[in-house]
């Protein structure tokens, strides 16, 4: 029953032992999901609705108190003898409540709410391109990664080569057909490659450690890094976000010229205000009352000294800039796009070369290894001929990470 328990105690924290494994598109996910910058999206979205509230008090009632008490050195008088109409007093004193509603502004009010609506979708828009540009850096690092983990295969069946190469070596020595101290240079060779595969491993640590500030994800060395499976870039419309940014930009100037059009029109209010003080409404009353006037008024600014227009111009300039901006943009990135497809064929054809130069290095070695067993040639003509099939697998395995980190960093340039 005891056994029973453990078992299932070591099955249950199985899971949490399971090696954890990320793959580029969750790295690409999780940075716009992590990193401090995305949180501006939702601050941007807070601050709107907060700016649209504050507009939209335009069209509700607006209150006011106002309350004064005033001493005069002259007051009106009546000049009519025996009038028996007493002169009002030199202290006077007045508490008025007013309500005054917006009845029409020529839409002014609505032209505000949707400039604000499309200047957020522009801020917005602006965060994830901030977003994107991250994307390249996260690839040189997840590849540098996968090129590490490339190195470190390499270096394990170099090291696996020359242990069993030095058991042979010492075989051959004691039975006196190799020469004496040849294994001291295989060992001296393998105590090379620890060296070089604690320095391999320290970068990777940094490398991984690096990738996980960017993600907001903890990585360690034990995670798994996915190779992407990248097709070859084909012709494609480009979709950078950075496009749709140059229009939300021009939609928000459009908005902001739809707000000037409207900002000269007529305002017509309604308004009540309900007092009481000393005098009243009736002048030749000299006590306290009460009162009241309801009524409309107008307001029309009819001449700004061509204020409105002169924005209006400024602001057809500004959209001639975005064009350029815009324009600017889409010929840069064609001529990215040309230079990556460049270098996506230069890499291409060295991996031809280099399968070509394996194959020769592995004939080579294999001549080499006879050579060594018969005590024609030396340790260190063996390890010469198995370090330059190493530095050439090695060339190979890092030109296939190049190439897919270009064919990676071409579907980034092109918005894919």
């Amino acid at each position: 029953m005891k056994r029973l328990l453990l078992l299932f105690i070591i099955l249950a924290g199985l899971p949490s032992l399971a090696q954890q494994s990320i793959s580029l598109e969750e790295c690409y996910s999780l940075v716009n999901q992590n990193y401090p910058l995305a949180k501006q999206s939702q601050l941007l979205e807070a601050q709107n609705q907060l700016d649209a509230a504050v507009i939209s008090t335009a069209k509700l009632p607006q209150f006011s108190l106002d309350a004064q008490a005033t001493y005069q050195s002259d007051v009106i008088e009546v000049p009519i003898p025996n009038s028996n109409i007493e002169p009002l007093n030199n202290d006077q004193y007045r508490a008025t409540f007013s309500v005054n509603q917006l009845i029409y502004n020529g839409g002014a009010t609505d032209a505000s709410l949707r400039m604000k609506s499309a200047e957020l979708s522009a801020k917005q828009k602006q965060v994830e391109v901030n977003l994107y540009q991250l994307k390249q850096k996260i690839n040189q690092v997840y590849f540098s990664i996968l090129l590490s983990q490339e190195t470190n295969l390499l270096l394990e069946a170099k090291q696996t080569q020359l242990q069993a190469k030095l058991s042979e070596v010492q075989a051959g020595i004691k039975y006196g057909v190799i020469l004496p101290s040849s294994d001291k240079i295989l060992e001296a060779e393998l105590l090379k490659l620890q060296q070089q595969t604690t320095e391999l491993e320290n970068n990777k640590t940094s490398l991984i450690e690096t990738l996980g500030s960017i993600i907001g994800k903890p990585l360690d060395a034990s995670t798994s890094f996915q190779k992407p499976l990248v097709e070859t870039p084909v012709e494609m419309e480009l979709k950078r976000p950075e496009l749709e940014l140059f229009q939300l930009k021009n939609e928000a100037i459009e908005s902001n010229e739809a707000l000037l059009a409207k900002q000269n029109a007529p305002k017509l209010l309604g308004f009540a205000t309900g007092g009481y003080g000393n005098p009243g409404l009736n002048m030749l009353d000299n006590s306290f009352q009460t009162f009241y006037i309801v009524g409309v008024k107008l307001n029309w600014n009819v001449f700004d000294w061509n204020s409105n227009q002169k924005q209006r111009e400024s602001l057809a300039i500004n959209k001639d800039i975005l064009t350029t901006e815009s324009e600017t943009f889409r010929l840069r990135t064609t001529i990215e796009l040309d230079q990556q497809q460049k270098e996506i064929e230069k890499i291409q054809a060295f991996i031809i070369s280099d399968v070509a130069i394996v194959n020769l290095r592995k004939d080579v070695l294999a001549t080499a290894d006879s050579q060594l067993k018969n005590g024609v040639i030396t340790s260190s003509d063996y390890i010469t001929e198995l370090t330059n099939l190493f530095e050439d697998e090695n060339t190979l395995a890092r030109h296939k990470i190049q190439l897919q980190l270009a064919k990676v960093n071409y579907t980034i340039i092109q918005g894919h």
